[in-house]
């Protein structure tokens, strides 16, 4: 059910990539880079609106501040379908992304109610290799909408994926936050709150570290579609070659429940952004020089792709799960907190990485790479407790 929740966000956003083609054709044919943010736009939504869920359902409870951000979601998705320019289609993403956040953020708080530690991040881990059979399937799924409905039929699939996991949370799922422990809105507390989850080092630091990550895997998604077609004229089998590349990936969170607790979170973290390092270096270098073999081109790509997906599950739950362990007596405002910087501010790194396209992945890989080195010096400049 946390799975359904949370992939409410990725069939949000991969569901659109093929529609994105259409989208250029009928709203934007004098600028096609600027369809990628539908994509961008609705995880700047997103990302704002984590501001506000998570202290919200401090004070409210966790299940009432999911079901107004679903109805939110919804009704920002029709709005959507009747859009009739890209700009009033951006800002209904916005507004959709707002809606998002409530399930999103909330239920990672949800999570935290239940569990703590390195069992959270097993918990976290089990839900993300659930939720990535919905990236996978989701743009196949835009695919055949398309095709019956055209693009505008994929939010009337958004508005029916949210109806049926909020039914399944108000039927299955009970109060994880008690009355008692519910925390008044007021201004002068939620102030407290936010500087105390700003106050620790280790939750800084983890959050910078989830944005750049969060940043490579946004380029990654807004810029995918383009290559495949653009680059590698693969346009018609994209969603199944995407269905493959998040199924491959899908295995990291599994990975990752099965080692974590043994491992430790920041020892995987560190391990993850060394191999990407790597790849993206192998991956502009080949590129950018021309050295790949006609025959290997696209298959490296694809498997770097992956590779980015991967980085994704073996990192973004424990960092989660690092950020949220010192303030477990309010998970809302941290994991808000939290969630709104990394998400926010992923989207400003992104959305030059997919605009600066140029027919190859050079400027993507090379981003990624930059990123990732990023992260790794912020990791090991964490102090062991």
């Amino acid at each position: 059910m946390i799975a359904m929740l949370f992939a409410t966000i990725a069939f949000s956003i991969d569901a659109m990539l093929p529609a994105l083609p259409e989208i250029v054709r009928e709203l934007t044919p004098d600028a096609p880079n600027h369809a990628q943010l539908i994509i961008t736009s609705f995880v700047l939504g997103m990302g704002l609106g984590t501001f506000f869920a998570g202290p919200l359902s401090d004070t409210f409870g966790r299940k009432s501040v999911i079901v107004a951000g679903a109805g939110l979601y919804c009704v920002a998705a029709v709005a959507a379908y009747f859009a009739q320019s890209l700009e009033v289609l951006l800002l209904c993403r916005v507004v959709q992304g707002l809606g998002a956040a409530g399930p999103r953020i909330v239920s990672l708080a949800m999570v935290r109610d239940l569990y703590r530690g390195r069992e959270m991040a097993r918990v976290v881990s089990f839900a993300m290799m659930i939720f990535t059979l919905v990236p996978a399937v989701a743009p196949l799924i835009g695919t055949f909408i398309i095709a019956g409905l055209g693009w505008r039929g994929i939010f009337l699939a958004f508005v029916l994926f949210s109806v049926v996991s909020i039914v399944w949370m108000m039927l299955r799922q009970g109060e994880t936050l008690p009355a008692e422990a519910r925390r008044p809105l007021e201004a002068a507390r939620l102030k407290a709150a936010f500087r105390e989850v700003l106050s620790h080092r280790l939750i800084v630091t983890t959050t910078v570290v989830q944005t750049l990550v969060l940043a490579c895997l946004f380029g990654t998604i807004s810029s995918t579609q383009q290559i495949f077609d653009v680059t590698f004229d693969k346009s018609a089998s994209f969603p199944f070659w995407f269905a493959a590349i998040a199924l491959m990936a899908g295995s990291a969170s599994l990975i990752n429940a099965a080692v974590v607790v043994r491992l430790g979170m920041r020892f995987l973290i560190t391990v993850t952004l060394c191999m990407q390092i790597v790849m993206a270096l192998v991956m502009a270098g080949m590129t950018g020089f021309d050295l790949w073999p006609a025959s290997l081109a696209f298959p490296a790509y694809v498997i770097w792709t992956t590779s980015v997906f991967f980085m994704a599950g073996l990192t973004l739950g424990n960092l989660n799960a690092l950020a949220l362990e010192p303030v477990g007596h309010i998970a809302g405002m941290a994991a808000s907190v939290t969630g709104a910087i990394s998400t926010v501010f992923a989207v400003a790194l992104a959305a030059p990485l997919g605009l600066a396209f140029n027919g190859t992945p050079v400027p993507l890989a090379t981003g990624v790479m930059v990123l990732a080195m990023i992260a790794l010096g912020l990791m090991l400049s964490i102090p062991r407790r």
